[in-house]
């Protein structure tokens, strides 16, 4: 779950450096929530979808990821 602050500022942030402004009718902490539910659902299909690869498609091939544990040192 992202965090709501976090998206917040930078929300505020980009729209500052774009110049969007958010219309009358449409609240920040309303937009902040849709636009973090949108994140997260990408999110979540996003992750399916590396599960999938990083494990061979169900298949894993354990020395391959031998290897990417030892590339990615604790």
């Amino acid at each position: 779950m992202l965090d709501r602050q976090v998206v917040k500022e930078f929300l505020e942030e980009e729209f500052e450096d774009s110049g969007i402004e958010i219309p009358k009718g449409i609240s920040k902490k309303s937009l902040v929530e849709t636009f973090c539910k949108y994140v997260e659902d990408d999110y979540y299909e996003w992750l399916k979808d590396n599960f999938k690869s990083f494990f061979n498609h169900y298949n894993p091939d354990w020395d391959w990821i031998k290897g990417r544990i030892d590339h990615y040192p604790e």
